[in-house]
């Protein structure tokens, strides 16, 4: 269970918690919710989220079900620390999508004694660690996995299931591109393509032969 720090008193310094989990399993909501926690409490907050992630708004970290909160669009992890410089909190969403550098940027921080909340998918669409996040995970004093509820059998949901034809690892989508499901589905899922595929690439062998 995740206890939320709020007093620092004999250290100088900070710690980072790691929200992760599938799409649709509420890790913005979450992010939101402990971010405006510590404005009510008056600390000097800013948050942050890559530049490519404008689903919903240029500047604001918005959540599926539309609660949201200002945010400095950033195109590299490395603008961070100067935009960050006296905060006492700072918030990073879908932090799969920054480069490399966001482990050491976030580890500074915590070194400065600043609080850092960094939200992001745990897995991409094919089931692989995402981007930094692992490293991330490695470092954070905190990790709070939540889920979120699969489509198909109404169990627990981990995976995030692509619905679309696109390959690239990184496409910004919601629910006509990606549906939550459970290991059991996701794995039926992903068998019922690859024999979809298998049959496709055999009646292309079969035209080829039949032209010749």
């Amino acid at each position: 269970m995740f206890l939320e720090n709020t007093v620092n008193q004999k250290e100088q310094f900070g710690w980072i918690e790691v929200i992760c989990g599938s799409m649709f399993s509420g890790k913005t909501e979450e992010l939101i919710r402990r971010l405006k926690r510590a404005q009510f409490a008056k600390q000097k907050v800013e948050i942050f989220k890559p530049t490519v992630d404008i689903r919903y708004d240029d500047e604001m970290v918005v959540s599926h079900d539309a609660n949201e909160i200002r945010s400095t669009p950033v195109p590299a992890a490395a603008n961070i620390p100067i935009l960050a410089d006296g905060c006492d909190v700072v918030g990073i969403d879908e932090a799969q999508f920054f480069d490399d550098e966001i482990v050491r940027v976030c580890n500074d921080l915590a070194n400065k004694g600043v609080r850092v909340i960094v939200a992001g998918l745990d897995m991409d669409f094919k089931g692989n660690p995402f981007g930094p996040m692992p490293n991330l995970m490695a470092t954070a004093e905190y990790v709070t996995k939540v889920h979120a509820v699969c489509t198909r059998t109404g169990n627990l949901a981990q995976f995030s299931y692509r619905k679309s034809e696109n390959d690239n690892i990184v496409l910004l989508g919601e629910t006509e591109d990606y549906e939550p499901l459970s290991r059991a589905a996701y794995y039926k899922a992903t068998m019922r393509e690859k024999i979809k595929q298998m049959k496709v690439n055999d009646a292309k062998d079969l035209s080829k032969k039949t032209t010749k």
